[in-house]
């Protein structure tokens, strides 16, 4: 998976909007919907606060992926996994949580939402085997060459040895907001696609600062996983 290093930005506005994302897009094109995605009423907000309980075992880790970086969020949830095992310790006294936010949404996104969407040229994530922009998700099954190292299990597997993800909402909105801007669609549109799209027994959390905090006080240590 190749990401393009992202171009600078100015305003806190769209910093909370983009974070650090390579996708071309300038802030002057929709300052007010921008303000409106991020105009979040209590009402709307998701409770996922007893998703956390599910959080056990020893050892505790919650991965920040606030970037594809290059699978990078997902492939270090897979080496928790695989070293904790090798000084013995079991799946079962284990759990990795991984957030994923900001530009690395779309993993948490099927198939279908990658190419309806064309989220690979959207978030600038390339197909490894191709070159070209990614028309699929290669984090949920990876095949062959869509990691550097083939061992890598994706999200289908890490979540049937119990690790667990999240995507913040706020982002599918934000970023949905733009992608429906860009493509002359609804917003509210976008957004709805978007969370349908989600991946079975992935969490969507009201943000993913949100969700970052509630791990770490449930004892998890915290690994940044962006760049």
């Amino acid at each position: 998976m190749e990401f393009r290093q992202p171009n600078s930005r100015r305003g806190f506005m769209e910093t909370m909007a983009l974070g650090a994302t390579g996708v071309s897009l300038s802030l002057l094109a929709g300052p007010l919907m921008a303000k409106e995605a991020l105009s979040v009423k209590k009402e709307d907000l998701i409770n996922s606060e007893s998703w956390f309980d599910k959080i056990k075992g020893s050892h505790r880790v919650v991965y920040d992926g606030s970037t594809p970086h290059q699978g990078l969020p997902i492939a270090w949830t897979y080496v928790f996994y695989m070293t904790n095992n090798m000084t013995d310790t079991p799946d079962e006294d284990m759990t990795a949580v991984c957030v994923l936010r900001h530009s690395a949404i779309p993993f948490a996104l099927n198939d279908e939402a990658w190419k309806q969407y064309k989220l690979g040229e959207f978030f600038e994530i390339n197909d490894n085997q191709t070159g070209n922009p990614a028309l699929r998700n290669m984090a949920y099954m990876p095949q062959k060459g869509d990691f550097p190292v083939d061992e890598i299990q994706g999200i289908k597997q890490l979540q049937e040895r119990g690790a667990m993800f999240c995507v913040c909402d706020l982002a599918l909105k934000v970023y949905g907001g733009f992608a429906a801007q860009k493509m002359g669609l609804e917003a509210d549109k976008v957004y709805q696609d978007w969370k349908a799209a989600v991946i079975p027994g992935i969490e969507i959390v009201p943000s993913g600062v949100w969700a970052l905090t509630r791990a770490q006080e449930k004892n998890c240590g915290y690994i940044f996983a962006g760049e």
